[in-house]
């Protein structure tokens, strides 16, 4: 019981809170998607999935600050593609310069990506094939649907990290994605630079902020300004926190019952033990050490199982799943504080306890 009542406390932590961490990293997927050292976007930005347009020369400065080795514009924004079926699928349009295709994804299942040059040309992602598959369309190179009632004709599929809005990721190129998004006076999304050689990208990043009158952040800052961004202002940690806060209860509640009454049937083997000349430190000792090897097995089934869960949904892609090094030795933090607890709960008794109960 006390075994089974730590490996639910540490499965129900462990399994949430990387489903937590999962979650984070896909509001930060466009970020991961599109690799450029250097980020540059309006000021008031908050966070990646919120875009604010800006002018086309805002481009031009940022090449004229000092240290800035090269610079090209991104176009982002939300587009309903019409399918050969007639319904409609959300896409998140991605427009790369034609010229250097930075921000391409990483890797292609098929087709390449240098075939955007040709007419008509976009390269969609594998959740955008899933989105199609559930409708019963097939996807694959040739496959043509509509953007905005231009033709989109796909030469090539790619793999690309899930994003927090489940929209599939749709390349092309800049001047082709302006054609696709709808018309406004303001439409580059975002400037991706790269340092000169021997510059460090953070000392870039800091002169373009100063000035440019734009506000510039490498990669890896604007990963976690967009994760702080979520939660900070939405109820997604609250959520998650309470399943975790409720499992510690659980966990708790469970060991600390069940040591008390491991202590209490064996009250008369610690009175014989008294008895002989075990002073209470030691009989202490002996229950801390159960405490721990219990929770020592309980931990690591509980981790294990939320292992194998994750494992269970890799393929799949969702739930969202990340168990990261620091997440595990916050739950063995959790199970040591819940099987300290459980022991003092215990020791009680046996501080409490007298000699003389084994001759009765």
């Amino acid at each position: 019981m006390l075994i089974s009542g730590l490996t639910f406390c540490s499965l129900l932590i462990t399994q949430q809170a990387s489903v937590f961490c999962g979650l984070m990293i896909w509001t930060a997927g466009t970020v991961r998607n599109i690799s450029a050292p250097i980020w540059v976007f309006d000021e008031k930005l908050e966070q990646v999935n919120e875009a604010i347009p800006m002018r086309s020369i805002e481009l031009q400065r940022v090449r004229s600050v000092d240290g800035v080795g090269w610079a090209v514009p991104l176009y982002m924004g939300s587009a309903q593609a019409r399918l050969p079926d007639g319904s409609f699928q959300g896409m998140l349009l991605v427009g790369l310069d034609p010229a250097t295709l930075v921000g391409r994804p990483a890797l292609m299942t098929s087709g390449t990506i240098e075939d955007l040059a040709l007419p008509d040309a976009v390269v969609i992602d594998q959740v955008g094939v899933e989105k199609l598959a559930a409708k019963g369309i097939t996807c694959e190179v040739g496959t043509t649907f509509e953007i905005n009632d231009k033709l989109a004709r796909v030469v090539g599929l790619c793999r690309t990290y899930r994003n927090f809005t489940a929209q599939p990721y749709v390349y092309t190129t800049a001047d082709r994605a302006l054609d696709y998004l709808p018309p406004q006076r303001k439409r580059l999304s975002f400037v991706l630079a790269g340092p000169q050689d021997g510059v460090p990208a953070e000392v870039v990043a800091a002169r373009i902020s100063d000035q440019s009158g734009l506000k510039a952040a490498t990669r890896n800052q604007l990963f976690w300004q967009t994760i702080w961004w979520y939660v900070s202002n939405t109820g997604i940690p609250i959520s998650f926190g309470t399943v975790v806060i409720l499992g510690a209860i659980v966990g708790i509640a469970i060991a600390g019952q069940t040591f008390y009454l491991f202590i209490h049937d064996n009250t008369r083997n610690l009175a014989a033990l008294k008895a002989m000349g075990a002073r209470t430190p030691l009989l202490t000792a002996m229950v801390i050490v159960q405490a721990i090897w219990v929770g020592g097995i309980g931990y690591g089934l509980g981790v294990g199982l939320a292992a194998q869960f994750g494992r269970a949904v890799y393929e799949a892609g969702q739930p969202p799943f990340f168990m990261p090094w620091q997440l595990l030795v916050f739950t063995a933090a959790v199970i040591l504080s819940v099987c300290m607890l459980a022991a003092l709960i215990g020791l009680v008794k046996v501080v409490r306890l007298e000699a003389a109960l084994v001759f009765r």
